[in-house]
C-alpha cells in the first residue's frame, strides 16, 4: 500500500474524531492499491460503521464491469485500539477479506478468516508500506 493511501486514510480519521470513518480497499488479495471513502449509516456512527449500501453496490458493480476488485474495508475506532472488536468479528464474513483499522493514529490490518486468532474471526497481517504510489504486499503474521 502506498504511503499516500496510508496518509489519506490516517488523515480521515483523524478529520472525523468523534465518528468511525469507514471506505473499501481495491487490488489483489495481497495488494492495496486503491480506496473508496464511504459514509458511515450506522445508527450511531460514534460506536459502529457500515459502509453506505449504495456505495457498496456501486462499488461491485464496477468491479464486475472489470474495475478494480473490492479486496476488504477499512475503519476507525475513534476511542478504541487498532485492531477488531467483539462486534467487528460479528458482522465480518470469513470470507478472506481484507479490515484496517485505526486507532491514535495507527491502522492495524486483519484478515477475516474462520477460526481466527482474535475473536475466532481475525487473524493479523503485516501491512507493508511504499514510499512511492506502488502497493504494499500483505503477509500473514504469526506472531503478533
Amino acid at each position: 500500500m502506498s504511503s499516500g493511501l496510508v496518509a489519506r486514510i490516517l488523515a480521515a480519521a483523524a478529520a472525523d474524531p468523534m465518528r468511525e470513518v469507514c471506505g473499501l480497499l481495491t487490488g489483489a488479495p495481497d495488494r492495496v492499491s486503491g480506496i473508496q471513502p464511504c459514509a458511515n449509516v450506522a445508527a450511531d456512527p460514534a460506536t459502529r460503521f457500515e459502509i453506505d449500501p449504495a456505495a457498496l453496490l456501486t462499488a461491485h458493480r464496477r468491479a464486475r464491469l472489470g474495475g478494480p476488485a473490492i479486496i476488504g474495508c477499512y475503519h476507525s475506532h475513534p476511542t478504541g485500539r487498532a485492531e477488531p472488536s467483539p462486534r467487528d468479528a460479528a458482522d465480518a464474513a470469513p470470507d478472506g477479506s481484507l479490515w484496517l483499522i485505526v486507532a491514535d493514529g495507527r491502522i492495524g490490518a486483519w484478515r477475516a478468516v474462520s477460526g481466527g486468532a482474535r475473536h475466532g474471526r481475525f487473524d493479523p497481517v503485516t501491512l507493508r508500506c511504499d514510499a512511492g504510489e506502488a502497493s504494499t504486499g500483505l503477509k500473514n503474521e504469526e506472531n503478533r
